[in-house]
């Protein structure tokens, strides 16, 4: 069945059909409910290609992330694909993989599909995929750590508040030594929550040894062999604070074969609230990042540079971050022996067929 049959199935004309087909607002109620139980009734499914050419808009939105195995970006993109298709759009998903010869491939995807629009919350080289979207007069906006006083529509997170009381929180405890796993060093997300973390471990009189910050890689791999290194110490932290969730699971699943016991030898916080995050023993206390707020500001601040050409103005849009006490933090104990004093741990391999599999692996996260 086509357009003219609806219209006549709804007692429209086939310009009202188009108009409510394609989601477009001037349509008057009552023949819209017309046309929608028209529709309903014969099941009618238009044809997205053949739309795209006659109208010139695709009505697909890109989304570029680091990586889709990452809990951190499942829930985003959940939440921005039902943003987008409450308004009529489909969601075309990219990722990077933290692979700079990735940025190359995923821009070239997003023209090809002849997107309106993308958001990029990638964390790293965003800038430089923005720029490459709009040099081809595709409409883009980012995801940031500060504000930067852009022309365009933006969100930026404040990691400040969440990362103060995740410091604070651990002088409370009584930890004097508190180790930081950064992230990749490509990434503005982990160099802002670096930079928050020595700044308020500073304030509160602590010092940040150089030895206390190991750049991981914000996997699980790199959260166990940062705490390797970390453990080598003869004077170990009693504390770790880790750029990310699946950080925080490496260091906890490697203390656990190390005999340090999280929290009562060792407190861990993650950073990003991801799902399993709860789920996890000891449950991990993390800095909040809300994952479905932070797709519909992205949603919102993209479809409103889609918009701009009918007198909008560019606007900022700021989420901020929150510390989420679990069982994962408590009192500061006495230094139990290193790595360094025990040999055969030393030499055992960080390498575990579990780890191997992903952070999914149920098997993985029970025996944590």
């Amino acid at each position: 069945m086509n357009i003219r049959e609806i219209a006549e199935r709804a007692r429209v004309s086939p310009a009202t059909v188009s108009r409510v087909v394609n989601h477009i607002a001037t349509v008057n109620r009552k023949l819209a409910k017309r046309v929608c139980k028209a529709v309903e009734e014969v099941g009618y499914s238009p044809n997205l290609q053949a739309r795209a050419l006659a109208s010139r808009k695709s009505r697909t939105l890109g989304l570029v992330v680091s990586s889709i195995a990452d809990p951190f970006f499942s829930e985003i993109i959940q939440s921005f694909e039902a943003a987008a298709v409450r308004r009529g759009y489909e969601v075309l998903v990219a990722s990077t993989l933290h692979d700079f010869t990735r940025v190359e491939l995923c821009v070239r995807r997003m023209i090809e599909r002849r997107i309106e629009g993308a958001a990029v919350l990638t964390f790293g080289w965003e800038e430089l995929i923005v720029e490459n979207l709009r040099a081809q007069g595709i409409v883009a906006v980012s995801v940031n750590v500060e504000p930067r006083g852009s022309k365009a529509s933006a969100v930026w997170i404040d990691y400040e508040r969440g990362i103060r009381q995740a410091v604070e929180h651990l002088a409370v405890l009584r930890h004097e030594r508190i180790a930081h796993v950064a992230g990749p060093l490509h990434s503005t997300s982990a160099l802002a929550k670096r930079s928050e973390f020595e700044k308020y471990v500073s304030k509160i009189g602590l010092g940040v040894p150089s030895v206390l910050i190991v750049t991981g890689d914000d996997t699980a791999e790199g959260g166990m062999r940062a705490f390797t290194q970390l453990a080598q110490l003869r004077n170990r932290p009693s504390a770790v604070f880790c750029s990310n969730d699946m950080t925080a699971v490496g260091v906890m699943r490697r203390a656990h074969e190390l005999g340090v016991a999280v929290p009562q030898e060792l407190s861990v916080i993650g950073c990003d609230d991801s799902s399993f995050a709860r789920a996890i023993t000891p449950p991990l206390t993390t800095v909040r990042v809300p994952q479905s707020d932070l797709a519909k500001l992205a949603f919102r601040a993209l479809f409103n540079e889609l918009d701009r050409t009918k007198g909008k103005k560019s606007r900022e849009y700021v989420l901020d971050t929150d510390l989420v006490l679990r069982h994962s933090t408590a009192l500061a104990s006495p230094r139990g022996p290193s790595l360094a004093d025990m040999p055969s741990l030393a030499e055992s391999s960080t390498e575990d067929p579990l780890m191997q599999s992903g952070w999914h692996d149920q098997a993985m996260i029970g025996r944590l």
